[in-house]
């Protein structure tokens, strides 16, 4: 099984969809903003777009992770192709890219708490957003629909049956 790259701008549900896809499916997930040096979380709290070069480090720990396994789910926002490149360096990938307008998405980012990621900068975001190109393999989702819809279109594309959830009575 590849591992799955969860992908979109802030506020697209990477998470959410995320944890609920490796759940459905018995992996591991790691949180892509796990991977990032504190330069990075820094330099986004006080509202500064980080450029290729500051991804490049972070994209590369992502991309080692993917390579440790034979399956799991990962976030990442992936925006350009180089980006994915770097990702599909690591091993066997499908991207299930998280799309949705800029009015959801700045809802989204304004409502959560406790995230150092401002809404000031998803317009740096979707600005640098690539869609997959027909030749990358992944499928692409509207965050319009629930997570568990988004999980089962995910699903479905995989091929790969949901594991039954665990009795945790």
């Amino acid at each position: 099984m590849p591992v799955i790259v969860v992908m979109g701008v802030s506020g697209s549900g990477k998470t959410t969809v995320g944890t609920a896809l490796a759940e459905a499916l018995g992996v591991e997930y790691a949180e892509s903003d796990s991977f990032h040096p504190k330069e990075n979380i820094d330099k986004m709290t006080a509202g500064t777009p980080l450029t290729d070069e500051d991804r490049l480090p972070w994209l590369r720990s992502i991309a080692e992770w993917i390579g440790e396994r034979p399956g799991g789910v990962v976030s990442s926002s992936a925006l350009k192709r180089g980006y994915r490149d770097i990702l599909r360096s690591g091993g066997d990938v499908l991207f299930l890219h998280l799309h949705g307008d800029r009015s959801l998405l700045a809802s989204r980012m304004g409502s959560r708490s406790g995230h150092f990621m401002p809404v000031s900068l998803l317009d740096s975001q979707l600005a640098d957003l690539e869609p997959l190109d027909d030749d990358e393999q992944g499928l692409t989702v509207d965050i319009a629909d629930p997570p568990d819809v988004l999980v089962g279109q995910a699903l479905a594309a995989l091929g790969v049956p949901a594991r039954a959830p665990e009795d945790r009575s």
